[in-house]
C-alpha cells in the first residue's frame, strides 16, 4: 500500500505512559479512496460503519459526506466533494480539497473496502474497550465517589454490554434458515403432549390460548392488588419448572436433571415468604393458618413430603430489593451460563431501578428504560420474560373495573414493549364490598331483595377469576376464566377442584 502525504498515527509504542490507542490510518484512506472511486463500495460497509468509528476526524467527515449523498441517490466522488468542502473549509489541515484526489491514490481495490471497513470498527471498538477500562479505573479510584463498588460493577457491565451490541457481525438470516427454524417448532409443538410449540406454564387453558410461553417474549402481567398477581406468576414458574423437569425425565429418565432453570426476581416478598406460599398452596393449608402456627402432626408431615416434591424443580429466588436492571441481566447472563435458563419471572417491574449511572428525567422514562431493558434481556438470552405491573387507580373510578390497556401504570411504553399483555381480575373481589347495609333501605323485603340477589352474584362468582388477554402479537386475544381458591391463594383451571385432583 502506497503512504501518502498525511501523517500517520504511530503504532503503539512499549512504554504503557506512551502508547497510543489503537487506529489504521492507512485503511482509513484506501477505504475512502475505494469509496471515492465507486459508490458500489459503500453497500459492503454501509450496514455497520459510521463516521464516528474512524480515528481521524477529517477522515469521519469526509466518510459522513460521502455516506449522505449515496444515500441520497447522488454521486459521491472527488468532484462533487470538492465543491461541498471547498468553501466549507474543512480539509484545509491536510492541504484543502487536494486530499481528496490524494486519497484516490491510496486505493487498492474495491474488492478490499469490506476488509477496510472491519479493521476501521475493529480499532474502534478496541477504542472504546480503551475508554470504559479507564472509566473503571477513574471510579475506582474514588472520582465518581456517589457509586458503590458493586454500583460500578453494573455500570461497567452495562457500559459493555452497550458496546457488544454496537458489533459489526450482525445481518440478515436466510429465509430457507428461518423456515427451518418455524419448522422445528412446529414439529416440537406436534410432538408435545397438548401441542404447545413454547414452555407450558401449568395452566391449560392458557397454555391453548398462548401455545406456552415463547422465547424472546416479554410478557406483562398486571392487575390492582388483591387480584393474585403473585400468586398466578408463581402458578406459572412452577408449573413451568414442572415441565421443564418432565421433558428432562423423558429423554433421560427419572433421575434426570433439567438442564434449564425458572429464575424469580421476587422485590416485593422474601424468598422465605415465597416458598412459604408454594407450600401453602401445594399444601392446600392456608398460609394465614400457618402463620399464627396452627398447624397440627398431620399438616406438618404434609409439609415435609410436598417440600420434597418441590425441592426437585429447577426454581431460583433472587430477592434483591430494587434490584437494578444491569445487575438482573448480569445475573441471568451467569444463570443461563452455569445452569441454563428456561423462564425469567419479576414481581414486580415498578420495584426495579433502572441500570446504574443512568439518571431518567421522570418516573414514565425510568419504567420505559426498564420495560425496553426487560425486552433487551428476552431477546438476548431467548427466554419468555414474565413481568408484573401495578395497574392506576383509574380502575376503581369506573362502574366496570376491568382493566385496560389504558390502565397501565406510569408509562405507555409497557403496552408498547411487551409482545403479550395480560389482566388479572376477580369479580368476587369487588362484590364483596357491595353487600347492602340494612340502614339503605326503608323496607325489609327490599332489603332482604337486594342482599338476596347480592348472594347469588356472590354465589356466580365464588371461586372464579378472569385472565384476561389484552394484547397478544403472536395470537389472539380473549378472556380465559380460572379457578381461584382464596385460601390457599391458588390458581388452577376452572373445571378442577383440590378433591383430590390438581
Amino acid at each position: 500500500m502506497t503512504s501518502i502525504d498525511r501523517p500517520m498515527i504511530e503504532e503503539p509504542l512499549l512504554g504503557l505512559a506512551q502508547r497510543r490507542p489503537p487506529a489504521n490510518a492507512a485503511a482509513e484512506q484506501a477505504l475512502l479512496g475505494a469509496l471515492l472511486a465507486n459508490n458500489k463500495a459503500y453497500d459492503r460497509v454501509g450496514e455497520f460503519l459510521a463516521p464516528e468509528h474512524f480515528a481521524d476526524p477529517v477522515h469521519g467527515r469526509i466518510y459522513a459526506a460521502i455516506q449522505r449523498r449515496v444515500e441520497a441517490g447522488s454521486l459521491a466522488d472527488a468532484v462533487t466533494l470538492k465543491a461541498e468542502f471547498e468553501h466549507a473549509g474543512v480539509l484545509d489541515e491536510v492541504g484543502g480539497t487536494a486530499y481528496l484526489a490524494q486519497l484516490l491514490s491510496a486505493m487498492v481495490g474495491i474488492i478490499n473496502a469490506g476488509d477496510y471497513g472491519r479493521a476501521i470498527h475493529d480499532a474502534w471498538l478496541r477504542r472504546q474497550l480503551i475508554d470504559i477500562g479507564e472509566d473503571v479505573v477513574n471510579r475506582a479510584f474514588g472520582t465518581e465517589e456517589a457509586l458503590a463498588a458493586t454500583d460500578q460493577i453494573e455500570v461497567a457491565e452495562e457500559s459493555l454490554f452497550r458496546l457488544a451490541t454496537a458489533r459489526a457481525d450482525g445481518g440478515f438470516v436466510s429465509f430457507e434458515m428461518a423456515l427451518q427454524e418455524a419448522l422445528t417448532s412446529a414439529a416440537n409443538a406436534f410432538t408435545r403432549s397438548g401441542h404447545v410449540a413454547g414452555l407450558s406454564c401449568g395452566l391449560r387453558d392458557v397454555d391453548a390460548k398462548m401455545g406456552g410461553l415463547h422465547p424472546s417474549d416479554l410478557l406483562i402481567l398486571a392487575g390492582r392488588p388483591g387480584m393474585g398477581k403473585t400468586a398466578l406468576a408463581t402458578k406459572i414458574a412452577f408449573g413451568a419448572a414442572r415441565a421443564l423437569l418432565a421433558e428432562a425425565q423423558a429423554q433421560g429418565g427419572d433421575k434426570a436433571k433439567p438442564g434449564k432453570a425458572v429464575a424469580v426476581f421476587s422485590l416485593e416478598m422474601s424468598a422465605e415468604q415465597l416458598a412459604t406460599r408454594m407450600l401453602a398452596e401445594e399444601a392446600r393449608i392456608s398460609g394465614d393458618r400457618i402463620r399464627r402456627g396452627e398447624i397440627n402432626q398431620r399438616d406438618y408431615d404434609r409439609f415435609v413430603a410436598v417440600s420434597r416434591q418441590l425441592q426437585s424443580l429447577p426454581v431460583v429466588i433472587d430477592d434483591t430489593a430494587a434490584i437494578s436492571l444491569s445487575a438482573m441481566r448480569t445475573r441471568c447472563r451467569r444463570l443461563k451460563r452455569t445452569q441454563g435458563l428456561g423462564l425469567v419471572v419479576v414481581d414486580y417491574l415498578q420495584l426495579m431501578r433502572p441500570s446504574a449511572g443512568t439518571r431518567p428525567e421522570s418516573r414514565v422514562l425510568e419504567i420505559s428504560q426498564i420495560t425496553q431493558g426487560l425486552k433487551a434481556i428476552a431477546k438476548e438470552l431467548s427466554v419468555p420474560v414474565l413481568a408484573l405491573s401495578q395497574l392506576s387507580r383509574a380502575v376503581e373510578s369506573r362502574d366496570d373495573k376491568r382493566p385496560q390497556l389504558s390502565d397501565l401504570r406510569e408509562s405507555g411504553t409497557i403496552e408498547q414493549d411487551a409482545d403479550c399483555v395480560m389482566f388479572i381480575y376477580r369479580d368476587e373481589y369487588y362484590k364483596a364490598q357491595q353487600e347492602p347495609k340494612k340502614l339503605n333501605f326503608d323496607k325489609d323485603d327490599k332489603f332482604a331483595d337486594a342482599h338476596n340477589k347480592w348472594q347469588a352474584d356472590m354465589a356466580d362468582c365464588h371461586n372464579k377469576a378472569d385472565l384476561i388477554i389484552a394484547k397478544q402479537r403472536h395470537g389472539p386475544t380473549g378472556t380465559i376464566h380460572l379457578f381461584f381458591e382464596g385460601e390457599f391463594t391458588r390458581f388452577a383451571d376452572l373445571d378442577s377442584r383440590y378433591e383430590g385432583r390438581d
